[in-house]
């Protein structure tokens, strides 16, 4: 053991001392290494300590630098190189900007070069214009198919207004006619839907009018919401409770009489928004208390629920925040604006998951004693909403093609108890007067376990990831809901029982409201199973007994097109005045898989038959918009829809006459 060199000394130190003939290895503990503390001794001599660490491996074997060594070498690196880079031009190139959506041959290759690039300095960086790599924008419409091929973008769900060129091309060599797609479609959004009146902001421009919050009269609010509880609507729309919100109404008017500038919104904005929803209801005739009652300015008390809207969703989430969202997803529903009907239905679906309406909890688990009956009756009513909401999306997903909130994976599904039996034992009729003892178990506008179809159709057909699926993967999912649609139909009071089609051509004397869209969803459901099998590329490579199944499916989805015409022809008696906007999307999709058919066989006799159906469509639903309360705004549309219906015949009949020639050739 060598004594500690004198300060400044070049000698190394050693690590080791000799003793007895053998050394001694200094472990560097402070301040007594190990040996000298066992013989009690002064430590006098030290060493310069290094520890090796094991090397790391990766998984091949292969010894791996350690994180410290990695960082020390990235910094190196940073350090000689941060000033070296020069600035790269922010112009994109020539080809970027020919083809912004296409994948460059070699991007990958480019990746992997740009990762060993050198970094700039931070502020070139920062003063830099950033350039972002061009990205097709995603589009959320869901593409319509026919026998294999894709016509185009769709914004409601078999709607047509914008057509790919492979369907523009198709329409064309069928036809012998240019396409215009302006005369299929004027504005971003499709003639069916309906543009909002501009004068309906006028409450907000006026800055007489912008503050005037005032809650309409006490009496007339009562009167309606008793109006409300004695028809059968609020069977159909369950969105308010009988006895919840007579407690709300007296709530909102004692609030208003205070003097205070505070409050809760949502009382308020749920007075107008229930004026909003409560206008679409005509006072039944039968009834004499409501004749002359006096009418609501239904758009004027929408605006005003609209500009309370934000402070609603300021406020901790309630059953009033809800059913004014709700009430506001249903006015602009049943007036045609589905853009802001998807909008406030997305809002009341959160809305429902905050306070927990989507599942089926029961009540008395979540209290140590019993709960009261506006316990009870406040979370009855929250899953009765959910119902509602769960209808409405579906339908709203189906006709926009926007992804869905309502799924298996996050909503308890378990039917109402004795759902089935409800709907059919007294469906009653919307034109003959209520029963007095109106039960308060609802309807909804369709019934559930077919809303329950549709989400399933639309998730494994329509979604994102459905839209990726194999030919065998349609056709599996096809025949399975097939089979669930077909089981929900036998599962119908024979009375009540849609058929598989509909080929009566004189009015229904049995038909009422509820049977009229029982049927009419049945045949729609029909429709967007069979009509997915379009997708399949066997229409293309003409694969054997693929190619029969496919021909199948869609001539079920063709003849279920048939039957929703036909049906809602001899129904027409029956039809409420006011729901034009509500019905529209069941001819319109129909009106359009008729064409597409007619267009694939222009020279079968039923394409003539066919073509005439499209016709006496058209003649039936400007009948039925004659019988809607419409403004100048809403004729203006009425005419889009009739100038789309009479291209889209146009264009059928110069497919017929161009098979016909090139037969007779």
């Amino acid at each position: 053991m060598t004594p500690r060199s004198p300060p400044g000394s070049a000698l190394p130190e050693p690590a080791t001392r000799a003793t007895s003939g053998r050394q001694i290895k200094c472990d560097g503990a402070v301040p007594k290494c190990n040996w000298c503390s066992h013989h009690d001794i002064p430590c006098l001599f030290t060493r310069a300590i290094t520890r090796k660490r094991k090397p790391k491996h990766d998984v091949g074997g292969r010894a791996t630098p350690g994180l410290a060594e990695r960082i020390e070498r990235i910094e190196k690196f940073l350090t000689d190189n941060l000033l070296k880079e020069p600035t790269p031009s922010a112009t994109p190139s020539s080809e970027d900007r020919e083809e912004p959506c296409r994948e460059e041959p070699h991007r990958e290759e480019h990746r992997l070069e740009e990762q060993h690039e050198e970094p700039r300095p931070i502020h070139q960086r920062l003063d830099q214009p950033r350039v972002f790599p061009a990205v097709c924008p995603a589009s959320s419409s869901v593409p319509l198919h026919f026998a294999g091929r894709e016509l185009g973008s769709v914004s409601l769900f078999t709607g047509i207004p914008l057509l790919f060129p492979e369907g523009k091309q198709w329409v064309q060599s069928r036809t012998g006619q240019n396409v215009s797609v302006s005369k299929l479609v004027s504005s971003n959004k499709p003639p069916w839907e309906r543009q909002r009146a501009l004068s309906s902001n006028a409450l907000v421009t006026n800055p007489e009018t912008a503050n005037s919050l005032e809650l309409p009269q006490r009496e007339l609010i009562d009167t309606y919401f008793s109006m409300y509880c004695r028809s059968f609507m609020r069977r159909v729309f369950p969105v308010l409770d009988v006895v919840l919100f007579r407690e709300t109404i007296d709530l909102a008017y004692r609030q208003s009489r205070t003097k205070f500038s505070y409050g809760k919104a949502s009382l308020k904005a749920c007075m107008f928004a229930f004026s909003a929803f409560v206008s679409l209801l005509p006072p039944p005739e039968f009834l004499e208390e409501y004749r002359g009652l006096p009418p609501l300015d239904g758009e004027g008390y929408f605006t005003k629920a609209q500009c309370l809207v934000p402070q609603v969703l300021q406020e901790t989430c309630s059953l009033e925040g809800l059913q004014v969202v709700s009430m506001l997803a249903l006015f602009e529903l049943v007036t045609g604006n589905l853009q802001s009907a998807n909008y406030y239905g997305s809002l009341a679906g959160r809305m429902i998951f905050l306070l927990g309406g989507h599942t089926n909890l029961d009540v008395t688990s979540d209290h140590e004693s019993p709960p009261d009956e506006i316990t009870k009756r406040t979370r009855k009513h929250l899953r009765q909403v959910f119902w509602l909401c769960y209808t409405i999306e579906k339908d709203v997903s189906l006709r926009t093609g926007q992804p869905q909130q309502f799924t298996e994976d996050n909503c308890d599904l378990t039917l109402p108890p004795g759902y089935a039996d409800i709907l059919f034992a007294s469906h009653g009729d919307c034109r003959q007067p209520p029963p007095s003892d109106l039960p308060d178990d609802p309807w909804y506008p369709v019934d559930i376990r077919l809303s329950i179809i549709k989400s399933r159709a639309y998730s494994a057909l329509y979604s994102f990831r459905g839209l990726k699926k194999t030919d065998a993967e349609i056709l599996k999912e096809i025949r399975e809901l097939d089979d669930e649609l077909e089981e929900w139909r036998l599962s119908i009071p024979l009375s009540h029982r849609p058929t598989l089609s509909f080929s009566q051509e004189t009015p229904d004397p049995h038909a009422t409201m509820h049977s009229v869209m029982l049927r009419l969803n049945y045949h729609l459901c029909m429709t967007i199973i069979h009509q997915a099998s379009g997708r399949c590329k066997s229409w293309s490579t003409e694969q054997g007994g693929i190619t029969d199944g496919v021909s199948s499916s869609l001539a079920l989805s063709v003849e279920a097109s048939r039957s929703t015409l036909l049906y809602l022809q001899a129904a027409e008696h029956v039809l409420m005045d006011g729901i034009f906007w509500t019905l529209i999307f069941y001819p319109m999709s129909a009106l359009l898989a008729i064409f597409c058919n007619i267009l694939q066989n222009p020279s079968d006799p039923q394409a003539t038959k066919d073509l005439g159906l499209l016709k006496t469509a058209m003649s039936m639903m400007e009948r039925i918009f004659l019988r809607q309360p419409s403004s100048v705004n809403e004729i203006v549309h009425i005419k889009l829809v009739a100038d789309f219906v009479a291209e889209l015949y146009r264009l059928a009949s110069c497919a017929i006459e161009k098979a016909w020639s090139e037969r007779s050739v």
